[in-house]
Formats: structure tokens, C-alpha cells, sequence
């Protein structure tokens, strides 16, 4: 069985911070294999390994063979295969590439009950799907405290997602991996083949509806990165779908990726409406110095219309960002 010592770690929002005061905490004979994914740009330049190497016992290297301390680079989710490091240009999951929850995914298959997987501080909940599938192969799963996080959604999210191995501050999570590291592994177990597929799927493996059947059930749902129909992940928690392309989403991603449509649609409507007030008002006014009082009345009609539609969607949106706005506060207190 041997001893737990390949580690996966994600982190979103405030996560370079977490994991580089992680990082310094470790001792350079430190005897796991770590592997970090953070939420970084289609086109960063794979700077994050140098920062987060800053002051660092362990090397700390862009995911290549043979080094310590593996950063997944930008727009490639970064797996572990058999002892390879494999990185995969599948469909982003939680609009993200390289997203957490194909990692953990990856090591809880590939060493079961010697892998540990660590959610970090981090905005909505990339990583709770993967977490409670490292968990479903055998593996050790920690979770920051969420009140200790810079953002505590994704924290929280984990903890929803699974029955969590160990919640820790930060500042104790070095000292709770030396410990885990040292005590023998747990037996192996079966790894489900829900969790293999959407592996390949993360690699880029292609799925059509027979196969995405396997895992999902169809919803009357569209996907917002294709406009695919979504279907529903049958393992949960957390809730997710996926659509046939295969792009990913927990529903509370989803969720705020529709919020941000509405929001876009909403002032889209609105600067048409203000458009057509401005259009019947220059109409009207056209239309009095040609003598064509009914045009102009019609016209005119038309522009206050406009304007009182423009000011209950104009109402609409203010309200939205308001109640967002004490949504943060309420969530700050």
C-alpha cells in the first residue's frame, strides 16, 4: 500500500497567496509529489510556477516529469496518468481551463488511498466535484476553514460536496500534510467508471449523446458556452450538468453564468429601447416642421412609450445591482 505521497491542491480567488505560504511551510525533503491548479488566463505566460516558488523549499516548475512541485500552465487542464503528467485541452469545466476538478479527479484514480486532495480559498466551487470524486477512490480529502479563506466558496462548496477527511486553517495545513504523508495508506479501492470517463473527457476524449447517457440525464437545459442541451451528472453532490461537447458546470457556476446573461440582455434591451426614443423623437420633430400633425402626434406617442419602457427595465437593473450589493455585504458580515 505504502504511504500517502502524491498531493493535488486548487485554489481560485486569493489562491497564489494560499499556496505560496503552504508552500514556504513545507521542508525541501518533503516526501510527496505536489500538484497545484489556480485558476489562470487562456493566455498567461505560465509566470504562476516562478511566483509561487518565491521563497519555496521545493522546486517549483510549469508541469513537466521528474520535478516536485508540478503548476498546471494556462489552457491545459493538467492531469496525473500512471505516474505521467498529462495535460489535456477537453472542454473547460466551471468555465475554467485548467480547472481543479479534473486533477483530483485524475490522482484519486491513479493512486487511490495515497493521494490527498486540498481545496483552497476560491470564488464559487470549482474543486467540490472533484474532491468528492478523489474521496469516491479511496483518497484523503482536506478543506481550508472557510473562515480563514480570502473567498470561502469554495471551501464551503467542498465541504457540501463530501463527507471532508479534514478542515484546517491555513496556517496548519503544512503541518497537517506532514502528518497524512507519514501514516501508511488506507487499502485500495475500485475506481468508478463515472470518474475515468470524465477523465478522458478533460483529455479531450470526443462524447456523443450514447455516451454522455453513461453519466447524465438529458435537461431542459442550454449550455452557455456551445448552446448545447445540458444534461444532468447522475453522481452528486454538488448538482452539475454537462452538454454534449463536454464543457462542464456546477449549478452554482451555471447559475452565475445565466445571471451575467440576463444582466448583458437586460442593458443590450435597454440601449435598443433608448435608440428607438431617441429615433421617434427626431421622427416627431421631422414630421411637425413638414406639417404632418398626425405623424408627429404618433411619433410622439411613440417616443413616451419608449421612455417609460426604458425606465421600468432601467428600475430592473438598479434593483438587481442593489440586491447584489447587499448580498456582499450581507456575506462580508
Amino acid at each position: 500500500m505504502g504511504h500517502r505521497d502524491v498531493i493535488a491542491i486548487g485554489g481560485s480567488m486569493g489562491g497564489v497567496g494560499a499556496v505560496k505560504h503552504l508552500l514556504r511551510d513545507l521542508p525541501s525533503d518533503f516526501p510527496a509529489v505536489l500538484f497545484v491548479v489556480i485558476h489562470v488566463g487562456v493566455r498567461g505566460n505560465d509566470l504562476l510556477a516562478d511566483v509561487l516558488g518565491q521563497g519555496a523549499p521545493l522546486p517549483v516548475t510549469t508541469a513537466i516529469d521528474g520535478e516536485r512541485v508540478h503548476v498546471a500552465p494556462a489552457d491545459h487542464h493538467m492531469l496525473v496518468i500512471d505516474d505521467v503528467v498529462r495535460l489535456g485541452r477537453g472542454p473547460r469545466e466551471n468555465l475554467s481551463r485548467p480547472a481543479i476538478d479534473p486533477l483530483f479527479r485524475s490522482v484519486g484514480a491513479s493512486y487511490g488511498s495515497r493521494a490527498i486532495a486540498v481545496v483552497l480559498t476560491g470564488m464559487l466551487n470549482d474543486g467540490a466535484a472533484g474532491l468528492a470524486d478523489a474521496k469516491r477512490c479511496g483518497g484523503v480529502t482536506v478543506v481550508q476553514n472557510p473562515t480563514d479563506a480570502a473567498a470561502s466558496d469554495m471551501p464551503i462548496g467542498a465541504l457540501k460536496a463530501t463527507d471532508v477527511d479534514y478542515r484546517a486553517p491555513l496556517a496548519d495545513v503544512a503541518a497537517l500534510l506532514r502528518q497524512l504523508t507519514s501514516e501508511e495508506a488506507d487499502p485500495p479501492v475500485a475506481v468508478p467508471p463515472d470518474v475515468r470517463l470524465e477523465i478522458d473527457i478533460a483529455l479531450g476524449r470526443q462524447i456523443d449523446s450514447a455516451t454522455l447517457a453513461e453519466i447524465a440525464e438529458v435537461v431542459p437545459l442550454s449550455c452557455p458556452a456551445c448552446g448545447g442541451v445540458l444534461s444532468q451528472i447522475k453522481a452528486g453532490p454538488p448538482l452539475r450538468f454537462r452538454c454534449q461537447v463536454g464543457h462542464a458546470y456546477t449549478s452554482e457556476t451555471l447559475a452565475a453564468e445565466s445571471e451575467g446573461a440576463v444582466d448583458e440582455a437586460m442593458r443590450v434591451a435597454l440601449r435598443i429601447i433608448e435608440e428607438r426614443v431617441t429615433l421617434s423623437e427626431k421622427m416627431a420633430d421631422d414630421a411637425r416642421r413638414n406639417g404632418l400633425g398626425a405623424a408627429a402626434a404618433a411619433n410622439g406617442r411613440r417616443a413616451e412609450e419608449g421612455r417609460q419602457h426604458a425606465e421600468t427595465l432601467r428600475r430592473a437593473i438598479l434593483g438587481k445591482s442593489e440586491g447584489a450589493a447587499a448580498e456582499k455585504v450581507e456575506d462580508a458580515e
